[in-house]
């Protein structure tokens, strides 16, 4: 029997999201897909009636309560839920003298907005059934203010604070919330970029993170040798980090 055995991943189409998905398949559990993106999400659940596929916009979370009612269909065609995980995320190109506000608004919105109007749902579903378990794909770029990309930087240190938070108030009624801090994965949002290193495929990536939710570590950082790095750069002063390449 899979550890978890309904599982709910928001942004499966591709890169980490997909990855996980097709693990969690593999493992024997019920998933959930929700995407814009119906196509790939299709793929995955073509040969398997364990998977369930949703198309739908993580921005669209105004009005109507659409976050909400899908949400309950969700829960209602998993018959329960027992992990979600929010793996939607966005990372425009930015050049290094542009600030494009409908950029900013979209990654935010992409990366933090959506995520908390998600994972609010699954909070007071847990925290009424006293059980389950919250993943959010954060990033080691919310560590510090990189000139790279300010916004995105914005949304990931946001999410990490408020599944801390999130953690830190349901707690008590049995419910894990797992924050995942990737460094740089071998994907869509990452092709092309120059300076990275240390890079991994998503496949690896999913198998780490999919052991931390099982563990219902607090934070997980993915490879965990980002931990060491990103604790050398919180103690590098902002007079030099603002010249560093990073």
């Amino acid at each position: 029997m899979p550890r978890f055995e309904r599982a709910l991943v928001i942004g499966a189409s591709s890169g980490i999201g997909r990855a996980l998905a097709e693990l969690l398949l593999k493992q024997g559990a019920s998933v959930a897909m929700v995407s814009r993106r119906r196509a790939p999400m299709e793929e995955l659940a073509r040969d398997t009636s364990r998977a369930f596929v949703y198309e739908a916009d993580v921005r669209n979370f105004d009005g109507n309560g659409e976050v909400a009612l899908l949400f309950q269909r969700i829960t209602h065609d998993l018959g329960g839920l027992d992990l979600i995980i929010y793996a939607a995320g966005i990372l425009p190109a930015i050049d290094e003298h542009e600030y494009n506000f409908e950029k900013d608004r979209a990654t935010l919105e992409t990366n933090l907005l959506g995520a908390v109007a998600w994972l609010n749902e699954a909070a007071t579903r847990f925290e009424q059934v006293h059980g389950g378990t919250i993943v959010g794909i954060s990033s080691v770029a919310g560590e510090r203010g990189r000139r790279g990309s300010p916004a995105y930087g914005a949304s990931k240190a946001g999410f990490s604070s408020y599944l801390e938070s999130l953690r830190n108030r349901l707690s008590r009624y049995g419910v894990r919330v797992v924050t995942i801090k990737p460094g740089f994965i071998d994907t869509e949002m990452t092709r092309g970029k120059p300076g990275l290193f240390w890079l991994i495929s998503a496949q690896d990536a999913a198998t780490y993170i999919l052991r931390a939710a099982e563990r219902g570590t607090g934070t997980a950082y993915i490879p965990a040798r980002w931990r060491l790095v990103t604790g050398l750069l919180k103690m590098i002063p902002s007079f030099i980090f603002r010249h560093l390449p990073v």
